[in-house]
């Protein structure tokens, strides 16, 4: 018994001391807290979901998930074949011309009307806070932080580790001119070593004015935060992001629910819809969307095009690697949406609504 109680204070002790690590950042404190508590969505000192969204659709349990995911089948999660991939030089990008860049999963560079924005930023080729754990594909990482030209405004959506990269987001701080954040991330910027001053930290249905002609709005998403063993102790987000010829949502991760037809009501023209096309699962589909809601989602918004993301790089579900992009296409093959599927580093031109794309996924076992 001794031995047993021995062995717990020690796991504790071990856990304990990994936890205070920098890469779990650090809750909000002070004037961050104080901001946090104005929040209608922060209650009982967690944030909330405009509608109840359980962790697991009913009928499964976590158990259940847990033993399927250790020990049932589950093939080609991972690509055998090298994920194909461009290396553009960012830095020689035409300045005339609004084109994006992405890097697979969730992280992409885009540049409109000479502004530079850099979203969710994970180059570090893991998307978890233990080493190897979450690994790219191969051949989809091959961006690293030296590879990104000085950024105008960096975006996180939320602090999930596979959108909030401790490594990449300390690599690349003296290139980030302004930073924004839902309420809350700020605490971790900050002890990464942030300056507060260069932070824009915003609740939902906040409008700030970037520069001249450059407006973006903090806008509801279905999810969840937390990046240790406290959930829903930051504020996760899409943003509407309006810019002097273009207007573009990002849409974070979010599962399917009524906001997307709330935000193409009140904000009409969207050019371009960015939304999370993968690591889903019908058990836990109120917070991350299945391709046809996807689609569904893109037509609540009224957007023009639609890039779907949040796949091609990491294995964080248990669906084929290939799937989303697979089923998206095919669902979209009846009342098609303009689809954006780049090569990881190919160049998208946001202004160019014909632009086409290869299926490049059908070539990669």
């Amino acid at each position: 018994m001794l031995f047993f109680l021995a062995v717990i204070l020690i796991l504790v002790a071990v856990t304990y001391w990994y936890m205070r690590l920098p890469q779990f950042g650090r809750p909000p404190a002070g004037e961050r807290f104080q901001l946090m508590q104005q929040s209608p969505r922060f209650k009982k000192g967690k944030f909330e979901n405009l509608r109840f969204t359980p962790t697991l659709t009913e009928g499964y349990s976590m158990w259940g998930v847990i033993k399927k995911q250790l020990f049932a089948k589950l093939p080609r999660r991972r690509p055998t074949d090298s994920i194909p991939s461009i290396k553009t030089d960012l830095s020689q990008l035409p300045s005339n011309r609004n084109l994006l860049v992405w890097f697979g999963h969730s992280s992409y560079f885009m540049q409109i009307d000479e502004k530079r924005f850099l979203i969710d930023p994970v180059l570090s080729g893991n998307a978890s806070p233990l080493s190897g754990t979450a690994r790219a594909f191969k051949g989809s990482d091959i961006y690293k932080t030296e590879d990104l030209p000085s950024i105008d405004y960096l975006l996180i959506t939320h602090d999930h580790y596979d959108h909030l990269d401790y490594k990449t987001i300390r690599a690349i701080q003296s290139k980030v001119k302004q930073v924004v954040c839902p309420l809350g991330v700020a605490g971790h910027l900050i002890r990464w070593g942030y300056d507060v001053k260069d932070i824009i930290e915003k609740d939902w249905n906040e409008t700030t004015l970037l520069d001249a002609g450059f407006r973006i709005t903090t806008l509801p998403a279905r999810h969840f935060s937390g990046r240790g063993f406290t959930r829903n102790n930051t504020l996760w987000t899409s943003y509407l992001l309006q810019t002097p010829s273009l207007t573009v949502y990002i849409g974070g991760d979010s599962g399917y629910d009524t906001h997307f037809a709330e935000i193409g009501n009140k904000f009409p023209g969207i050019d371009v819809a960015i939304l999370e096309n993968g690591q889903y699962n019908p058990a836990w589909h109120a917070i991350h969307m299945l391709p046809p809601e996807v689609l569904k989602a893109a037509k609540d918004l009224r957007a023009k095009r639609l890039f779907p993301v949040h796949s091609s790089k990491f294995a964080l579900a248990q669906h084929p690697w290939d799937e989303p992009l697979k089923e998206v296409t095919r669902l979209n093959e009846t009342d098609p949406i303009p689809l954006i599927t780049p090569v990881i580093g190919s160049i998208v031109y946001l202004d160019d609504p014909g632009q086409q794309f290869e299926p490049w996924w059908t070539k990669i076992q």
